[in-house]
């Protein structure tokens, strides 16, 4: 549980500090899109909008956690598991730089694979081998440490989640007829969405 208390805390401290932005990146992506449907009667589909929101947000605490919370020294480690191997198993510099960087990358392989369709790993494994060293570059660029060993770790997040993605259709494919209906996936995104605005309400002190 200690455990899964360092994610928790990382990720409620990246809600925390990126709330403004997010709130201002959600109201608008609702309003201009509920704007034209209004306007251009477009086909309106709660969960399939609801899902790309949830893209977007996930896009920027990305970036936050990423180019944000790394306090590490300038340098560059060229040596593949030179740095993962520094931190003992079980300890919190392990399960924060290498545990979390595998499920940092873990979303991202699902909601890519689900963009791409993807049915290989290939198919996820040169996107986000290019996202994973474009922010390295950016944190070198930026004063902080550009490691191999996090795009590794980021890599093997994307897969997993490419993984889950083909697990979860597979499933699919074999659920009961009713649990295809849009209804069905609407009323799991307003709950998720009920549980985010839980969330948020509870870091504005509502």
């Amino acid at each position: 549980m200690h455990n899964l208390s360092i994610f928790y805390d990382t990720f409620y401290t990246a809600i925390k500090n990126t709330w403004p932005m997010l709130t201002l990146f959600i109201i608008i992506m609702l309003v201009l899109k509920l704007s034209r449907v209004y306007i251009n009667h477009d086909k309106f589909i709660f969960y399939k909008e609801f899902y790309s929101l949830l893209f977007t947000i996930y896009i920027l605490l990305l970036y936050y956690l990423l180019l944000s919370t790394e306090n590490a020294a300038n340098g560059i480690n060229f040596i593949p598991f030179y740095e993962m191997t520094r931190y003992s198993i079980g300890s919190k510099a392990f399960y924060y730089n290498v545990i979390g960087n595998i499920v940092l990358f873990i979303p991202f392989g699902y909601f890519v694979s689900d963009y791409l369709k993807a049915k290989r790993i290939s198919h996820i494994l040169f996107v986000s081998i290019i996202i994973s060293l474009t922010a390295e570059a950016i944190q070198y660029k930026i004063g902080r440490a550009f490691d191999v060993d996090d795009i590794i770790l980021n890599v093997l997040g994307s897969i997993i989640g490419f993984m889950f993605y083909i697990s979860i259709r597979a499933i699919k494919n074999h659920l009961p007829g009713f649990l295809h209906n849009n209804i069905f996936y609407n009323i799991l995104a307003i709950l998720v969405l009920i549980a985010i605005i839980l969330l948020f309400g509870s870091i504005w002190g509502a």
